[in-house]
């Protein structure tokens, strides 16, 4: 990406180049999560660190509102089904980051624009 590789602290980055085991709570097996980037840079304090960052809209790391009137529709059921599966995703990777020392990060539409 651009911004990666126009920023002097990025030292090196990669796309979908870890894997990450995660449990799914919709069907209880193990699947393999591959978050959108790894970035290895150097700080403010320059030291390096590495982030394993995930790109999503912001609309799906908040859990979904319930439609008016309590009626569970197929598109709040399959709302849930992904904010669920991306959560077991999420705790996966903080799990796996905190066990290396790098940092996780979720970055929405919001931080990018």
């Amino acid at each position: 990406m651009k911004v990666f590789d126009e920023n002097p602290n990025v030292i090196s980055w990669g796309s979908e180049e870890i894997c990450i085991p995660y449990k799914s709570p919709v069907d209880g097996k193990i699947h393999r999560y591959y978050p959108d980037f790894i970035v290895e840079l150097k700080n403010k304090q320059g030291e390096i660190e590495t982030l394993v960052i995930e790109v999503k809209p912001s609309k799906q790391t908040v859990e979904p509102k319930k439609p008016a009137g309590g009626k569970k529709t197929r598109t709040y059921i399959n709302e849930v089904m992904t904010y669920t599966i991306n959560n077991a995703k999420w705790e996966a990777a903080k799990q796996a980051c905190e066990s290396r020392g790098w940092l996780f990060r979720i970055i929405t539409e919001k931080e990018i624009f």
